[in-house]
């Protein structure tokens, strides 16, 4: 009873309850180490201490859901106090005029991860309304920030700012200090902590100091330290009185002072802090005494409280595990009949995907016989169509030679007189490459970029026209594909790799990695856009006609009179005389076995 009169007898008035929470995030997972915001953090957080705050809550690196939980808890405290503060020192991001605090466990790789892996401001203004009189938030957060220069946008109009944005606060008697002016980034220094920081310090816990002229002192202070390249900014607005964070110490009246005072005032912070630490650094400054004894008596209380503590807790985790015993055993014959129908389900799934196989098997098996069926019919089907069209074309032939060799004899003379005549005229051609090596180098090319899966021959077919569109269409250029050109030789060489899918030819189409024969169903064969078509139906041709002709100039070059040769040498047989053919010549007495001779008057005409 008497250390409690004392205690009321010589304690302080009532003052306003102060509350802050400092964090600091420097070991970014996904980002270079901060230097100085563990520093700042633990310098701003012991000024608060030492301004006599009633609770003061320094945290290091904290996790995105470290970070909600500490905001959490102390909007709980701040429900009970006239003044609420808070300090963030770490990375910061502004996306679309919306600023984040980053925890150290973010990655933002694209600029949607930062509405799942950071902390809107926002959520700070949250934990700091409940107070009475000031709410206060100071951001030292305006680095250069990493995550911006590699982040991916999903949006490319999506604006990524620097440094933070503009904040206008809504709640009265709300400030919000920015290390530097919105849209510009702040400086760590040279040393241990940041101007901003230490001149935060400086000047906040100034009794009776208003804060609006203490951040006025803080933003000359950072200005000067700086050169001139960063301002700090402070948002919002106060009343009309003056808002201190440490309010003015009342004058000491009376005649005489009090030796004791210093020692009062300092038991009275630590009476405030109510912490083991703060009591253990009073009776190391005064370990004798009135006051030192009182102090043990409160390091005893803070023993016994954590004792009772501990106690608690063991008890209600002996509590919770006995009714979790107790609710296994209620739960253990609920636990067996699910774990029986779950039996049974299973072995029911078994049996239906077992069914299920045998069925599937069934069917590929039916499909497979479809499609040999199929099969056997295209190829039936195209080999009669091929056999039609070399008639066809065996008959078109034997008449093209027919009519080759009527007309053989005056286009002959009239090539070899204008061969003789350019020859004359025309000078000597420069050396290029012949129409077959330049076709085959444009294969190999066409090949090396994987336009062309045919070998290269020379031979400038329908699939190596097909490839240079190919290789058209899939490198942008406009060549002739009929034509192979030194153009497109040239196009193909200055590509470095592969340009064109893979490439099938004429009759296959591509599947993976590999060409797979095409095969039409009855009645269909591949057309020329490598896609089946239904074959036309042949309308009967009337041979007669076409006979008859054929008959006709048959007789009518029989007998017509037979041109004379180059060489004016006649040959006579039992069979009539006629001009010897071209490239052959008359050999008198040599023997017939050892020429392509006929017999005749005794001589014998040879050819080749």
């Amino acid at each position: 009873m008497l250390i409690l009169a004392i205690g009321l007898a010589c304690g302080p008035a009532h003052a306003d309850r102060r509350v802050a929470l400092v964090i600091g995030n420097s070991a970014y997972k996904s980002a270079p180490k901060l230097g100085n915001p563990v520093n700042d953090a633990t310098l701003v957080g012991g000024m608060f201490k030492k301004a006599g705050f009633d609770s003061v809550d320094v945290r290091l690196d904290l996790s995105a859901s470290e970070m909600r939980r500490m905001l959490r808890e102390f909007a709980g405290r701040t429900r009970d106090a006239d003044m609420a503060v808070i300090y963030y020192a770490g990375h910061g991001i502004e996306l679309e005029g919306t600023n984040y605090l980053i925890p150290i466990d973010a990655t933002l790789e694209t600029d949607g991860d930062v509405l799942d892996e950071t902390i809107p401001v926002e959520r700070a203004l949250f934990a700091v309304e409940p107070a009475k009189q000031l709410r206060l938030i100071i951001l030292d957060a305006c680095r250069d920030n990493p995550f911006s220069k590699t982040m991916k946008r999903t949006l490319a109009s999506r604006a990524i700012g620097r440094g933070l944005a503009k904040v206008e606060p809504t709640s009265p008697n709300t400030m919000i200090a920015f290390a530097a002016k919105a849209g510009s980034t702040a400086s760590d220094g040279d040393s241990r902590n940041s101007p901003f920081a230490l001149a935060l310090v400086e000047h906040l816990p100034k009794p009776g100091l208003d804060l609006r002229k203490a951040f006025g002192f803080v933003r000359d202070d950072v200005l000067k330290n700086t050169g001139y390249k960063q301002e700090p900014y402070v948002y919002g607005s106060l009343g009309g009185d003056d808002v201190p964070l440490v309010a003015t110490k009342p004058a000491a009246t009376g005649p005489q002072a009090n030796p004791q005072d210093s020692i009062r005032r300092d038991y009275e912070l630590a009476l405030q802090l109510a912490t083991r630490d703060g009591w253990e650094a009073f009776l190391a400054q005064y370990p004798e005494g009135f006051y030192a004894n009182l102090a043990k008596g409160q390091m005893n209380k803070i023993a016994a409280e954590e004792t009772r503590a501990s106690a608690e807790q063991k008890a209600n985790a002996a509590e919770q595990q006995k009714a979790r015993l107790i609710a296994e055993r209620a739960q253990k014959a609920e636990q067996d009949k699910a774990a029986a129908a779950a039996k049974a389900a299973e072995e029911a799934r078994i049996v239906a995907e077992r069914q299920k196989q045998i069925e599937q098997a069934r069917a590929d098996a039916a499909e497979q016989q479809r499609k040999a069926a199929e099969a056997a019919a295209a190829k039936a089907q195209a080999e009669k169509q091929a056999a039609e069209k070399a008639k066809a074309e065996l008959a078109a032939r034997h008449a093209a030679e027919k009519a080759e060799q009527a007309a053989k004899p005056a286009a002959d003379r009239q090539t070899s007189e204008v061969e003789q005549k350019v020859a004359a005229l025309a000078p000597a051609p420069a050396p290029t490459l012949s129409a077959a090596d330049l076709a085959k180098s444009l294969q190999s090319e066409l090949r090396r970029v994987g336009c062309l899966s045919a070998t290269a021959d020379g031979d400038w077919s329908a699939a190596s026209q097909r490839s240079l569109t190919l290789f058209n269409k899939y490198a942008g250029t406009q060549f002739d594909a009929k034509l192979a050109s030194v153009d497109a030789l040239d196009a193909l060489k200055a590509k470095p790799g592969r340009v064109c899918p893979l490439v099938c030819n004429f009759g296959f189409k591509a599947d993976s990695d590999q060409c797979v024969k095409i095969t039409c169903r009855a009645a269909y064969r591949v057309g020329d856009d490598n896609e089946c078509e239904k074959v036309p139906e042949k309308k009967p041709v009337a041979t007669r006609d076409d006979s008859r002709k054929r008959d006709a100039d048959r007789k009518a070059s029989e007998s017509a009179p037979s041109k004379p040769e180059a060489s004016g040498q006649i040959f006579c047989s039992s069979s009539g005389c006629r001009p010897v053919q071209k490239g052959c010549r008359l050999v008198a007495g040599a023997t017939p076995s050892r020429y392509n001779a006929t017999v005749g008057s005794g001589n014998y005409e040879v050819c080749n």
